[in-house]
């Protein structure tokens, strides 16, 4: 998947598990999408045959849940959760924190 690829809306699955995404917010520079370890793919190409995720990115994936990668403002929000983890490179996606709410007083 190139960075060209990234573009916001795009949807993407693993090449190693059932996680699917969409990007929220393409990356301002190169980078390499994966999860398992493996570079993420379109999601209408066809699935490959056996794989697991590789550890350490065998931790899994959260339904509804948003991945941030801060160094280059990559957002994406995973849309079927799965076994793999997502990372940039060898840099594990950590979920998007949530903002918090106005206080009311």
């Amino acid at each position: 998947m190139t960075t060209a690829d990234l573009k916001a809306g795009a949807r993407l699955r693993s090449a190693v598990c059932s996680t699917e995404v969409i990007i929220v917010r393409p990356p301002s520079e190169p980078i390499d999408l994966r999860c398992g370890g493996e570079s993420m793919v379109e999601l209408s190409a066809p699935a490959a045959a056996g794989g697991a995720p590789a550890a350490p990115f065998d931790t899994g994936t959260l339904l509804g849940k948003r991945y941030v990668h801060d160094d280059t403002g990559l957002e994406v929000l995973c849309t079927k959760a799965g076994p793999g983890a997502l990372s940039a490179g060898d840099q594990l996606l950590p979920v998007k924190d949530a903002k918090p709410l106005p206080s009311s007083d």
